[in-house]
């Protein structure tokens, strides 16, 4: 038996390293999967990649309301109610100082972060079984700062306030909330705020800065973080909610 036999979970982001990790994870322990991600193209990959006939692909905006409920309602038209909400989209912006922040930048970070996951959570709890988990995708600069990044940063915040509002909310129907706080992670989302933090640094090496830092000395991998999603995901973590679950490396301690 798997950890997350016949259970439908429903993955954000579900095209880019993290969510791709993850649905392998999560088809590999018996789930039925459905990812969303922005754009068709990406979608039809991953779902190429997956494969199987426990895959569905969902291109939508997450931040947009009538896309939400269209990813929602697809979910559940092909496998039944939601047992796993795993809210993992997100973008980036540049590394820059606040006062030279763009502001459009920072309006289409905090939509895609913290509306994304609201609107997920709003229209996606009232179609989850009882006994459920909602994951939501923030950052170890979640729990601490980081120059450069304001926007990221405060988005990552934002999320953890969600996660306790969340997590006492639906603890009357055993739906377990958390946060997943990834370090750096060895993908292309993390190349180029590797290259940006260099660059704010005077021109070093923003991937051996970061490496220095982590106690284990190095980037995770997108397997080892879609490890602990697994963990949040399943009955492993039955008793655990309104937690920041930390995949870091030791960065933030």
């Amino acid at each position: 038996m798997g950890l997350l036999d016949n259970k439908v979970c429903l993955i954000t982001g579900g095209a880019g390293s993290l969510g791709l990790a993850s649905a392998k994870k999560f088809l590999a322990e018996g789930a039925k999967v459905a990812i969303v991600d922005l754009r068709e193209a990406d979608v039809e990959r991953a779902k190429s990649e997956l494969g199987g006939s426990n895959v569905e692909a969902i291109a939508a905006d997450v931040s947009q309301a009538d896309a939400t409920k269209r990813y929602i309602d697809r979910t559940v038209s092909r496998f039944g109610k939601i047992d796993v909400l795993f809210s993992n989209a997100g973008n980036q912006g540049p590394i820059t100082p606040t006062t030279e922040y763009p502001e459009d930048i920072f309006d289409a970070i905090m939509a895609v972060h913290v509306r994304g996951s609201f609107l997920c959570c709003k229209y996606g709890l009232p179609q989850m079984n009882d006994g459920g988990s909602v994951i939501i995708t923030s950052s170890v600069v979640g729990a601490m700062g980081a120059p450069g990044s304001v926007a990221y940063v405060t988005a990552k915040h934002a999320l953890v306030g969600m996660m306790r509002t969340l997590a006492k909310e639906c603890a009357r129907r055993n739906i377990r909330v958390n946060t997943l706080h990834p370090g750096p992670i060895d993908n292309e989302f993390q190349a180029r705020i590797d290259a940006g933090i260099g660059k704010l640094a005077g021109g070093v090496d923003g991937r051996k800065l970061l490496d220095s830092a982590i106690p284990l000395g190095r980037h995770g991998t997108p397997e080892e973080i879609a490890g602990s999603a697994l963990y949040l995901a399943s009955g492993l973590s039955g008793f655990v909610t309104g937690t920041m679950v930390m995949a870091d490396g030791g960065l933030r301690g």
